[in-house]
């Protein structure tokens, strides 16, 4: 990635958030590969609340569109990750839970990640990632200012 002096301009910042993730999404897909699972299915793991989470709140929390997060929710459940309940309260809402192997893949999924940060923490300065988690939530509210005007 890094540029020639005079060869080329410098990549654009959506460039480098785009490459580097795209080489952790391989990194971490060929962990879950290991294992016979998905980025995908790792990160719903992660995110589903012992309580239960609505399936409306994954795909916006995950940046996953509804078919293809339908999709992903029921090869989960056809693999026994995760059971569907209807709310108690709100008939209309479905909950999604982990089973006990969703659970032991959470636990999984959560170690690689938690592994990989701590690596980055040994590599890089506390304050230079002070600085980036900084700019990255600005250019969050910028994308999310931009994505309001259409």
């Amino acid at each position: 990635m890094n540029t020639k002096e005079n060869d080329q301009k410098p990549p654009t910042v959506d460039f480098v958030i785009r490459h580097t993730w795209h080489k952790i999404a391989r990194m971490y897909n060929q962990k879950a590969a290991e294992h016979d699972v998905t980025i995908s299915i790792a990160f719903i793991t992660l995110i589903i609340d012992k309580e239960g989470t609505p399936s409306t709140q994954l795909g916006p929390r995950l940046g996953m569109e509804p078919t293809s997060l339908s999709r992903t929710l029921k090869v989960m459940e056809d693999k026994g990750y995760i059971y569907r309940k209807m709310d108690e309260v709100d008939k209309r809402k479905v909950l999604i839970f982990l089973t006990e192997y969703g659970v032991d893949q959470r636990r999984l999924a959560k170690s690689v990640v938690l592994d990989f940060n701590e690596k980055l923490l040994k590599k890089i300065p506390q304050g230079k990632l002070n600085v980036f988690f900084e700019v990255m939530e600005r250019i969050d509210k910028i994308v999310s200012e931009e994505m309001e005007k259409r």
